[in-house]
């Protein structure tokens, strides 16, 4: 696993610059074509929601790639999230080995 310092680009920024402005759509357009709310794809768009499962695969519906593509720029974003935020990485931190634990 690859861990960077800067974080990865968002499913929104993709989605964004990508897609919707070279392809000149909306993201109503959008919104219409995987048959969800505008407000959706908005919050996707703009990070505040994440790409889930059904999601991912609407996406790859709409836009004729996989949903492994989505899922694993959400997992990446995911990820590098965790590992920036102090709380959540000592909590991760704290895990051992199975084999040490019991030892």
């Amino acid at each position: 696993m690859i861990i960077t310092k800067r974080q990865p680009v968002s499913v929104g920024e993709i989605i964004t610059e990508e897609y919707l402005e070279p392809l000149e759509i909306t993201q109503e357009q959008l919104a219409k074509a995987m048959g969800v709310s505008r407000r959706t794809v908005n919050e996707i768009c703009t990070g505040k929601r994440t790409v889930t499962v059904d999601t991912a695969l609407m996406l790859a519906k709409v836009f004729e790639n996989t949903p492994d593509f989505w899922l694993n720029l959400q997992r990446r974003n995911d990820i590098w999230a965790v590992l920036h935020t102090p709380k959540r990485k000592d909590r991760i931190e704290k895990a051992r080995p199975i084999r040490e634990a019991f030892a």
